[in-house]
């Protein structure tokens, strides 16, 4: 790498001691590690800090997903969606299906794949994010924790549907969406047709255009399936079962002699 590129990624890393000093240190060996390490180092730091911002938690990666369970999934628009771009294109993505078929799932890889990737992403559910946003207490402090959920470059708002709203909650979430509308895309999961969100926000008035803003520009991924969570806690109640009859079993060995 020539002089000049150096020069510059000692500029960009903000290394203004070492900048003053370049006529003396531009032909030592050892800079162009020196300045490798750092950029690794702060590298590594900012994935730290994005991962831990995003507040993912644990989540089972699409490599071990079961793709056979449901009855009908969109494999390829998934796999497309890990290819992040949707947020060049600022496309919303709605993951809507039944309770317990992996939509929190494939919304937190794209989340982690998205931090990776060098963005910033959080992940929140609605009650959380609604309940938090109603408690602020004055219009800085919910101006500034606004600002909060609008900041990331990518929102996940997981479990719309689960429970019911406020008015007031339905004016915050349309506030939030309409702030990040054709700036930043946003992921929903759901558990309800957009027909029947007005049971999850009954009698607000903004519920038509908060739909309306999500979907304008947005890839609409449908599952339907059983509850995997519950196939899994049938094979574990078998599993369980087996080994307690193999612990039940009376044993059928005999001594030397007999």
């Amino acid at each position: 790498m020539n002089n000049d590129e150096l020069l510059q990624r000692a500029i960009d890393l903000k290394l203004s001691g070492l900048v003053r000093r370049w006529e003396q240190v531009y032909q030592e060996p050892w800079l162009g590690q020196l300045i490798q390490w750092e950029e690794d180092e702060r590298a590594k730091r900012s994935l730290e800090r994005r991962i831990k911002s995003a507040r993912i938690g644990q989540f089972k990666s699409l490599d071990q997903f079961d793709w056979q369970w449901p009855k009908y999934i969109d494999q390829q628009a998934i796999h497309e969606s890990m290819q992040l771009e949707f947020i060049r294109e600022v496309t919303n993505i709605i993951l809507y299906g039944p309770n317990g078929v992996g939509k929190s799932t494939i919304a937190k890889n794209l989340a982690h794949h998205a931090v990776l990737q060098g963005h910033t992403a959080l992940f929140t559910t609605a009650g959380q994010m609604l309940n938090e946003l109603a408690s602020q207490d004055g219009d800085n402090a919910l101006r500034r924790r606004i600002k909060f959920y609008v900041q990331p470059k990518i929102l996940i708002v997981d479990e719309v549907g689960y429970l019911s709203y406020s008015n007031r909650h339905a004016d915050l979430l349309f506030e939030v969406i309409s702030r990040r509308y054709q700036e930043k895309p946003t992921i929903v999961t759901t558990n309800k047709t957009f027909t029947e969100w007005s049971e999850i926000f009954p009698n607000a008035t903004c519920v038509v255009s908060l739909i309306d803003r999500l979907v304008h520009h947005s890839e609409i991924i449908k599952i339907d399936a059983e509850s995997y969570r519950l196939k899994e806690a049938k094979e574990q109640s078998e599993k369980r079962k087996k080994s307690r009859s193999k612990k039940d079993k009376p044993s059928t060995t005999k001594t030397i002699g007999e």
